[in-house]
């Protein structure tokens, strides 16, 4: 049929093969006021993506096709958008919809709407289509005004793409914090998120420590922003920093792998680590003693919400920040590339799936 009636996208039919993707049309959601059509141009290759489809995360409804670090041309827009018009540069990131009308919507946190639909895997109401929601490897992508944002023209696509997820992620706990001039911050991990982590708190003013266990990365986080790269391979690596961190960022993959005790003991009086990767396996066992010593504390979050999709987009632009992105042509090989290479962890530090025209033959 084709668009307006359906999308085309790369799907995984099943969790057990799922780096084997196949080009296919899906339905889209009911096309509703307040919605924009997008057509696609790139899409950043996110470690949620693997955690569903190699079900890290646990079940989820298949064929799925996965993507939710969308850029792209809004070519409809419904009666009653205001924000955005057709032919400007769009993004859409993890969340495409939310009542914003609950509690946490009205105080400028529908990320954590408790109706929230997520970009991918998520299903709509009956009044919406009933259907799967469906990502960002795909022709075209349908979402609520409120959860599309315009991108600023100074910021290539492909580098944008990773902003709509890996981007807000760090970067609205670092803005929740208070991170800038004065503060201390480490940030655990020099991944996807991680590199934009420590790019975002060195342009905020603060002082920007790595924590890793990848010495071979040294370099490429203090061109990022970091003031020291601290390796925690080293025997007692935290003894010299006890009392250090207003605020620990943890972006890494392996927390489960962690002596907790040691990265709590970093922290200043009342300091923070503050989770944003979200392994497949259990935090190490946590006793309530192992707060006591400084009063320190652990949080988490999801994503971010609109104002602060705008800052972290007026931050990138004003201080012309450059993520390190390496695009992949999208094609059946191309995402079975672009997701091993992430679950291997040997990507530096974000892909971002390129050539949509060409393959959805615009």
């Amino acid at each position: 049929m084709g668009y307006p009636d359906t999308f085309e996208g790369f799907m995984v039919e099943s969790q057990d093969n799922w780096t084997e993707f196949t080009k296919k049309e899906f339905k889209p959601k009911k096309f509703q006021e307040r919605d924009i059509d997008v057509e696609i141009e790139c899409c950043g290759v996110c470690g949620s993506d693997v955690h569903t489809i190699n079900k890290g995360w646990g079940e989820a409804p298949m064929p799925l096709c996965v993507g939710h670090e969308v850029i792209g041309k809004a070519i409809k827009v419904g009666d009653k958008v205001t924000t955005v018009k057709v032919g400007d540069r769009v993004g859409v990131g993890a969340q495409i919809w939310a009542c914003l009308e609950c509690k946490p919507c009205q105080m400028d946190n529908e990320n954590y709407c408790p109706h929230k639909i997520d970009t991918y895997g998520a299903p709509y109401p009956e009044d919406m289509g009933g259907v799967i929601a469906q990502g960002g490897y795909a022709s075209h992508i349908r979402a609520h005004e409120y959860f599309t944002f315009k991108i600023p023209d100074s910021i290539p696509s492909v580098e944008a793409a990773p902003m709509m997820c890996a981007g807000l992620t760090v970067y609205s706990p670092l803005y929740r914090a208070g991170t800038g001039p004065g503060k201390k911050v480490a940030i655990v991990g020099v991944g996807g998120l991680g590199h934009f982590a420590v790019m975002f708190a060195a342009a905020m003013g603060a002082e920007v420590y790595v924590l890793s266990h990848s010495p071979d990365k040294k370099d490429d986080a203090l061109k990022l922003g970091a003031k020291e790269f601290i390796s925690t391979q080293d025997k007692d690596w935290d003894k010299p920093w006890a009392f250090t961190f207003d605020f620990m960022l943890n972006t890494a993959d392996a927390t489960h792998k962690f002596d907790l005790t040691a990265y709590l003991g970093t922290l200043n009086i009342n300091g923070e680590m503050h989770h944003v990767g979200l392994p497949d396996e259990a935090l190490p066992p946590i006793k309530a003693q192992m707060f006591a010593p400084n009063g320190c504390k652990m949080g988490g979050s999801h994503i971010g919400n609109r104002p602060e999709m705008f800052k972290m987009l007026k931050l990138v632009e004003e201080k012309k920040l450059k993520p390190m992105i390496n695009p992949i042509e999208i094609s059946e090989a191309g995402c079975k590339k672009a997701v091993e290479s992430v679950r291997n962890n040997e990507v530096r530090y974000r892909h971002t799936l390129v050539g949509f025209d060409k393959v959805f033959k615009r």
